[in-house]
């Protein structure tokens, strides 16, 4: 399967929105490192995996829940 890489300024174009919202808002919160991004070579820039969040991305409108999956627990003590 071939992978789509995008700069943080065209992932921006693609989805509507700000660059900077992207970086500060939803990398680490909706888009994860190794997942939905990477990397390269350890560096600060960062490469969004665009099948990987437009898959994710179709799948949060038929749930309420959204990209971020992660089951919260609840201590009752």
């Amino acid at each position: 399967m071939t992978k789509t890489y995008l700069t943080t300024e065209q992932l921006a174009e693609r989805i509507h929105y700000d660059a900077r919202s992207i970086r500060n808002m939803l990398v680490d919160a909706y888009l994860l490192e190794g997942r939905h991004y990477i990397r390269p070579f350890g560096r600060r820039k960062l490469l969004f995996i665009w099948e990987t969040i437009e898959e994710d991305w179709l799948s949060s409108t038929h749930d309420s829940i959204g990209m971020k999956t992660e089951v919260m627990e609840v201590c009752h003590g």
